[in-house]
């Protein structure tokens, strides 16, 4: 099931592919804070301009007192996701040493999104210091050291609790070369650090190589992570697909970003049992927010991903094709890159091809 949403990722799709346009959708819109109204604002309009048969429902996240005196996610956003599978979702803010829960954390275990999808590729007409980058990182999204599990021994010494288990580690495994498999990608790489951690690293390492036995198809490969660190700087083009567990997902996936120009142009997929949020992965700039100066880029190829999730591929390939487009010109590039363009001109040009 999750897999599908990727077909025609590694370009716009084939003239074969289907477009349910007859059929209007639900899907859950959560703004966001900082830039997020405005770059969720801008999809919206160029949704609009391309005709795509989606009605939004948006919804507040903000954190509300539960009986037990802990802030969690609203019951009417739980509620949406629920009913309607699918959602879009721009940056939420995490006060630091406050003792706020992420939110983002808490919406992936509230939904069991077990699997963290980034595809970083070199744009056309943008130059950045590699050429013909075309690397998938998936990331185990739902344990590892972001499980929460923490607690102070004695004063000055906290302990956290990395948590591995075989069901997570299997399902992200077999969820990696099922991608390859129908991307038509060749290679699966594990990274890992089992030299160190021979028990929880080593059980994820056990997961994959188990799944690779049935895609003998696909090439398998098992790297350490510095070694991946490494070598992805040097030649990106030695990699295809990577899985890992969740930190260091969370580490590789934004340096993968910065070898394409930056989490501004990166979009991201969380995939789940029974269904899917969408997001842009870059912060809330709050020193932006208002100024009408946002890229809004990110969330929405985040939001191509998910059209191509709900197999409308031929909105899909519309859409990126107009963002790409108008990057590759260059008259309307926002500020982070290289432009003067207003997010609002950037949308609006946007629209205008499509």
């Amino acid at each position: 099931m999750a897999c599908r949403l990727f077909k025609a990722l590694r370009s716009t799709a084939s003239t074969g592919s289907r477009n349910f346009s007859s059929d209007l959708r639900k899907v859950t819109l959560i703004p966001g804070d900082g830039i997020g109204p405005e770059i969720s604002a801008a999809v919206q309009k160029i949704f609009s301009a391309a005709n795509v048969p989606i009605e939004w429902e948006v919804v507040d996240v903000t954190p509300v007192r539960g009986p037990d005196g802990k802030f969690g996610i609203p019951q009417g956003a739980i509620d949406s996701v629920n009913k309607n599978k699918i959602g879009l979702k721009g940056p939420l803010m995490t006060p630091i040493g406050k003792g706020h829960r992420s939110l983002n954390l808490a919406l992936r275990k509230e939904f069991n999104l077990y699997a963290n999808v980034r595809p970083c590729r070199s744009l056309e007409g943008y130059k950045t210091l590699y050429d013909n980058v075309d690397v998938v990182t998936i990331r185990e999204n739902t344990e590892g050291e972001y499980s929460g599990i923490e607690h102070e021994i004695v004063d000055g010494v906290v302990q956290s609790i990395k948590l591995i288990t075989e069901d997570a580690s299997r399902r992200v495994a077999d969820f990696a070369f099922k991608f390859a498999k129908e991307q038509g990608r060749k290679k699966v790489t594990a990274v890992h650090k089992a030299n160190i951690m021979r028990m929880s690293d080593g059980l994820f390492l056990r997961c994959c190589r188990d799944a690779a036995k049935n895609f003998p198809e696909v090439k398998f490969e098992e790297k350490y992570l510095d070694t991946v660190c490494l070598s992805m700087v040097q030649d990106p083009n030695k990699f295809d697909v990577l899985v890992m567990p969740n930190l260091y997902g969370d580490i590789l996936s934004d340096m993968c970003a910065g070898l394409v120009g930056g989490l501004g142009l990166t979009p991201s997929g969380n995939i789940g049992i029974s269904g899917a949020l969408f997001e842009s992965v870059h912060g809330t700039a709050p020193d932006i927010a208002g100024k009408d100066l946002a890229n809004p880029t990110a969330l929405l190829l985040s939001a191509v991903m998910m059209l191509r999730h709900m197999e409308l591929n031929t909105h899909a390939d519309k859409i990126e094709k107009a963002c790409l487009e108008v990057i590759k010109e260059g008259t309307y590039r926002t500020g982070d890159l290289g432009g003067n363009a207003k997010c609002s001109e950037f949308t609006d040009a946007i629209c205008q091809k499509l």
